[in-house]
């Protein structure tokens, strides 16, 4: 079942580039206590993804933070070395990138995409959610990975 505005998020643990390599981030560590929009990719360097959803968060970065936001954060059915490459490669500093390489956070949260007759396998469903202190305050599912429509950061700041 997947996760809806008042849950709590499920625990889980994401991977981060760090200035000394790879380390674990624990969704505590992402959200407690903190206001934190996180969007969901399914996968690197996607046409969606790369040309349409990211860059949307990365102009909109300011005004998102502007609305009280602590941390803008992506995250991805990819490894951290492929997360690192997009977030150099996208001018996404600024925005924390979190690798859900087995896609344990997706499954957790509900939000999938089986996308293996694509050879890409099971990746993460394309939202966007507000998260205060550990609580979903506002969810936006894309109803198809190729859209980034009400997932889009325009259509978040609404939610903020």
């Amino acid at each position: 079942m997947a996760i809806k505005v008042g849950d709590r998020v499920p625990n889980s643990t994401f991977t981060v580039m760090t200035s000394e390599g790879p380390k674990p981030k624990t969704t505590d560590e992402l959200f407690k206590g903190k206001k934190v929009v996180l969007f969901a990719v399914p996968g690197a360097f996607t046409p969606t993804c790369h040309k349409n959803h990211l860059p949307g968060f990365v102009q909109n970065l300011a005004a998102i933070k502007a609305k009280g936001v602590d941390t803008v954060a992506v995250t991805g059915v990819n490894d951290v070395f492929v997360m690192d490459a997009w977030k150099k490669a996208s001018g996404g500093d600024g925005i924390e990138f979190l690798a859900d390489g087995s896609a344990a956070w997706a499954k957790a949260v509900g939000i999938t995409a089986d996308l293996t007759e694509r050879g890409l396998g099971v990746r993460s469903g394309r939202y966007a959610m507000v998260v205060e202190d550990g609580v979903v305050k506002a969810l936006n599912v894309e109803d198809s990975p190729g859209k980034a429509d009400v997932s889009g950061a325009e259509n978040l700041l609404k939610s903020l």
